[in-house]
């Protein structure tokens, strides 16, 4: 489980340090992608596979389901950690996300999102009232 934020720098040649209490689960390989809320999802190999198997049992006659998984994979990447725990980012997704310099990475269960330090600053300041005043289930039994 990925739990935490961190605000890492992304150096001239498009690499983030990930942080070292994640490093551990993303040393096999990684997978990145496009994310909703325009971060990117980053996904330990195993657990993209896992969520892969899942999306196969979408219907291929649902549009949202063809739409979704054409927009995932067409940005999808596969990346290795180097020795000292940082990870290329492609260019086209570091201009979906808005990368530029300042940086968030926050854990999200079983992914990790990498956000711009700015995007990610808005998004939280939008979603913290209606965090904070929940009053309906989430998810039923869970909250």
């Amino acid at each position: 489980m990925f739990l935490g934020t961190h605000a890492p720098r992304l150096d001239d040649k498009g690499r983030i340090f990930l942080p070292a209490k994640f490093r551990d689960e993303l040393a096999e390989g990684l997978v990145i992608t496009k994310g909703q809320e325009r971060c990117l999802y980053v996904w330990p190999a195993a657990e993209f596979a896992r969520f892969t198997d899942q999306l196969r049992t979408a219907p291929v006659t649902s549009k949202g389901a063809r739409d979704y998984m054409r927009v995932l994979y067409a940005g999808a990447s596969d990346e290795m950690p180097d020795k000292q725990g940082r990870v290329t980012i492609p260019p086209q997704l570091r201009d979906y996300a808005g990368l530029q310099r300042d940086c968030v990475v926050i854990g999200a269960n079983t992914r990790v999102e990498i956000w711009d330090a700015q995007a990610w600053e808005s998004y939280l300041a939008e979603q913290e009232p209606a965090f904070a005043e929940l009053s309906e289930e989430v998810l039923p039994g869970v909250l």
